[in-house]
């Protein structure tokens, strides 16, 4: 029998979003999340062949600056793990290198930022250098993780039981994340994380609500935060799949 959960998003772009599931165990939360860092492929630099490089930068330090750079990772499926995509990049003083100087030989693996820094050059310098993209995974080496901010947190509700007692001093009381308020869906942030700003006089009570959690994530612009979470669960229900059949043998 499928259990079922819910999903509602509280705030949501495409490369960062805040979204609540309900109806999952702590465990499956923290697996969600670990899938998401080390699970899901992304594309990133993995070897550089340097032409040129007159900078005052060691060819390593630059190798590793290039595989830092995000890049688009292409929809499942078009690409295999031995596929390699090729960038060049050819700046010459006196300028700043950037991501977006990176010309990529497949469309759909791009630089995901364009203003990303990667040398400043000075007079009579120059930076020439062919790079080969992989497709790999976070668990392998962090230059593949496309979440670069990936938590959750119980979703708390906050119940009103009172006013305060005359002539008690108002103290502070800091809850991070989202609350619960009557049905409402609150990010902390919206009340400066303090309860006495949102409850002014009054006593209240706050509570985890049980297998409700809210993430918080934030992608690299490998993807969209819907395909990165997406990209989880399906590998989540791979390995599920793969372990099922290997308990059946």
């Amino acid at each position: 029998m499928t259990e079922e959960y819910d999903v509602e998003f509280v705030e949501r772009e495409e490369r960062e979003a805040r979204f609540l599931v309900r109806g999952v165990t702590p465990g499956f939360a923290n697996g969600i999340r670990r899938a998401m860092l080390a699970d899901v492929p992304t594309m990133a630099i993995d070897t550089v062949r340097f032409v040129e490089n007159s900078s005052v930068m060691f060819d390593e330090q630059l190798a590793l600056r290039l595989g830092l750079v995000p890049l688009t990772t292409p929809p499942e499926g078009e690409f295999g793990e031995d596929e390699t995509v090729t960038l060049s990049i050819d700046v010459e003083g006196p300028a700043t290198a950037y991501s977006g100087d990176l010309v990529s030989s497949d469309d759909l693996v791009q630089p995901a930022d364009e203003n990303v820094p990667i040398i400043d050059l000075k007079d009579d310098q120059r930076l020439e250098a062919e790079a080969d993209a992989v497709l790999d995974y976070g668990k392998d080496h962090a230059k593949h993780q496309g979440g670069v901010a990936v938590g959750y947190r119980h979703l708390q509700r906050v119940e009103v039981v009172g006013d305060l007692p005359e002539f008690e001093e108002e103290e502070s009381r800091i809850v991070r994340g989202v609350i619960e308020d009557d049905g409402e869906l609150v990010p902390t942030s919206e009340f400066d994380h303090d309860l006495s700003n949102r409850y002014p006089g009054k006593e209240v009570e706050i509570e985890d609500v049980p297998n409700a959690f809210v993430f918080h994530v934030e992608t690299d612009g490998s993807f969209s935060v819907e395909e990165l979470v997406t990209r989880a669960a399906d590998s989540i229900e791979s390995r599920a799949t793969d372990l099922e059949d290997a308990v059946q043998l």
